[in-house]
């Protein structure tokens, strides 16, 4: 009888890519998948080390393995395994931590334990970490995470992505456009690219040659593929975001109209702090030159509260730069110090409770920038990509411009494009 294995993403979109990647490599050395809430020989947790309980989670998927499954194999991977796989390995349960470099290795590690030996770590110098794996997640088949990029050059002062992820790698142009043609013959309408740091997509290397090639040249080339209908851009720093980049999308009949660029901070003094390789009017000239040439184009922020040394008038100075610009919806994170990071050690600390006001008061404007955005559409006819899943009785789906519907099911509608009066 075939052995069967469930997997479980925490963290990020490009975190669903992998696990999605890792899951059909075991399918493909004769796993069969069962769901995560359900009994499975072996369990793989891809883990992240950005959201600030990542510990816990673990811990506490862990434990609920145990529970329901004392015998299966429990194998930890993702950027938290890199950064602390001796933590990870000493979790009463886990039997095989796997770093960076390895977590695609992942077959032929299991063939080497067994339940009850001493946790196995397999990691190395994230240093050493060069090679480029691509991976897609297909998440009903309608939309596709597909992975072009990945680590960072950055130094950002409160990131712990660069010693999770290593340095920035891509993959070839070639190979992507092979993948892309790949998902398209699997019914995929709609690839949204992700990467650690999208926009230096080309650096790196492939076969000892330096590559060449650049973000600008991969979404013209994706332009020209047939098959897909739909492709989205998950995240790309300001700085990065070309004008060439913006006129091109707002030409382009298969790259929709909607961005997400983190910004962190509208003050620049915290920017500075921050590392971060911009200041607030370079965002702003970005959204200002997004709307003129797309006003329907939705525009998505990161944003940090509470990050150390922002006083409240730095918060203010954020609040009324979002406030006043032309975007439609915030993620904001509310800030935690990471270990080895330069911001642990910066001071003042911010107290935790002014912190979790100021997400508090981001998120309302989030919500209201959001209703605002939405309501500037109210009449428009636009093009609807409805997903194939039901959920009580409704199906949800995204206009071009990411506004969400939601509407009775109706099966002729799933994965299809459709012509939606909003």
């Amino acid at each position: 009888m075939n052995k069967t294995v469930a997997l479980h993403t925490l963290g990020c979109k490009l975190n669903f890519s992998e696990t999605s990647s890792i899951g059909r490599l075991l399918e493909n050395d004769g796993f069969e998948k069962r769901d995560f809430d359900e009994v499975a020989d072996v369990y793989v947790i891809n883990t992240c080390s950005v959201t600030d309980n990542a510990d816990k989670e673990c811990r506490m998927l862990v434990r609920r393995i145990q529970r329901k499954a004392p015998e299966a194999l429990v194998v930890v991977t993702g950027c938290y395994a890199q950064l602390k796989p001796k933590e990870i390995a000493a979790i009463p349960g886990v039997d095989l931590v796997l770093g960076a470099a390895e977590k695609f290795n992942i077959t032929e590690h299991l063939k080497e334990i067994s339940k009850g030996d001493s946790a196995k770590i397999c990691s190395c110098d994230i240093e050493d970490v060069n090679e480029f794996t691509a991976t897609h997640s297909i998440n009903d088949r309608t939309r596709v995470f597909l992975k072009v990029q990945d680590g960072c050059d950055y130094n950002c002062s409160f990131c712990t992505i660069p010693m999770a992820r290593g340095k920035s790698r891509s993959d070839s142009i070639n190979n992507v456009i092979a993948n892309v043609e790949a998902i398209a013959a699997q019914g995929a309408k709609e690839i949204v690219l992700t990467g650690i740091n999208l926009g230096d997509f080309g650096k790196g290397f492939t076969g000892g040659k330096k590559n060449e090639e650049n973000f600008f040249d991969l979404i013209k080339e994706l332009d020209e593929v047939d098959g897909i209908d739909r492709y989205r851009i998950s995240s790309i720093e300001p700085n990065l975001l070309t004008n060439e980049i913006i006129e091109f999308v707002s030409n382009s009949k298969k790259f929709m109209p909607h961005f997400h660029i983190p910004l962190q901070s509208g003050s620049d003094k915290i920017l500075g702090l921050m590392r971060r390789r911009y200041k607030r009017d370079l965002y702003a000239e970005r959204v200002g030159l997004i709307k003129a040439m797309m006003p329907h184009c939705c525009i998505g922020v990161d944003v940090i509260v509470g990050f150390p040394g922002e006083t409240d008038e730095d918060f203010k100075e954020t609040f009324d730069f979002l406030h006043q610009l032309d975007i439609s919806y915030l993620h904001v994170f509310t800030y935690s110090e990471r270990t080895n990071t330069l911001a642990a050690t910066m001071k003042p600390a911010v107290a935790i409770h002014i912190r979790n006001e100021r997400n508090k008061m981001l998120r309302n404007l989030s919500y209201q920038k959001m209703q605002y955005f939405t309501n500037a559409h109210i009449g428009e006819t636009r093009k609807v990509l409805f997903e194939g899943r039901n959920k009580n009785s409704m199906m949800e789906g995204y206009t071009d411009n990411y506004i969400k519907i939601t509407t009775p099911f109706n099966a002729a509608w799933e994965n299809s494009i459709i012509e939606w009066k909003i």
